[in-house]
């Protein structure tokens, strides 16, 4: 599969080139702003951004939202985030909704630890809670896309329940095998 040259807004209103001529994008489909399994998952990636962009990697993290309702819950990411609430880049890539995104009992685990870990900042108003009904519902699936700068799609990932993406260490090694073999 190859990316074909396109210029993407970030919820800031940075315009970011994909694929980038300079770099590997992570190219991330996520579910809905405040998604707390999500934010689980995207707590990781800050952790390790400065190695992630050591190693040569670009985030840029999509969700089916809107640019409005991501910028307050996304506003402190170090990483590029767009808005697709039409999912016209879901369709693109093969990313959809699915039941089976919660009702996989291996996520589970990590919807209790990414509500546990949101719900006291929400309730002490210092962090939105989600929308009752996000923009494109609860049932997204996760996907995962390295892409090459030259657009090819090196390694890619569909998730098949909601907690299921590309660990930080995964992405660095599917980072790392490109880079051998491209020399």
């Amino acid at each position: 599969m190859r990316v074909g040259m396109r210029e993407l807004v970030t919820v800031m209103g940075a315009a970011i080139r994909v694929p980038d001529p300079e770099r590997l994008v992570h190219l991330q489909f996520r579910r809905f702003a405040g998604c707390p399994v999500c934010n689980l998952h995207l707590r990781s990636v800050v952790r390790r951004h400065a190695e992630i962009e050591a190693a040569g990697i670009r985030e840029v993290v999509l969700f089916h939202s809107t640019a409005e309702e991501l910028r307050e819950h996304t506003a402190d990411l170090p990483f590029a985030v767009v808005a697709d609430p039409g999912q016209r880049l879901y369709a693109e890539f093969g990313v959809e909704p699915g039941p089976r995104a919660l009702l996989n009992p291996r996520a589970w685990p990590a919807v209790v630890r990414g509500i546990a870990r949101d719900l006291p900042a929400v309730l002490r108003r210092r962090k939105p809670a989600p929308k009752t009904r996000p923009d494109g519902g609860r049932l997204g699936l996760p996907a995962d896309f390295l892409i090459a700068p030259d657009g090819r799609v090196i390694a890619h990932q569909h998730g098949s329940h909601a907690y299921d993406q590309w660990p930080v260490d995964d992405l660095l090694t599917h980072a790392a095998q490109v880079k051998i073999q491209l020399g």
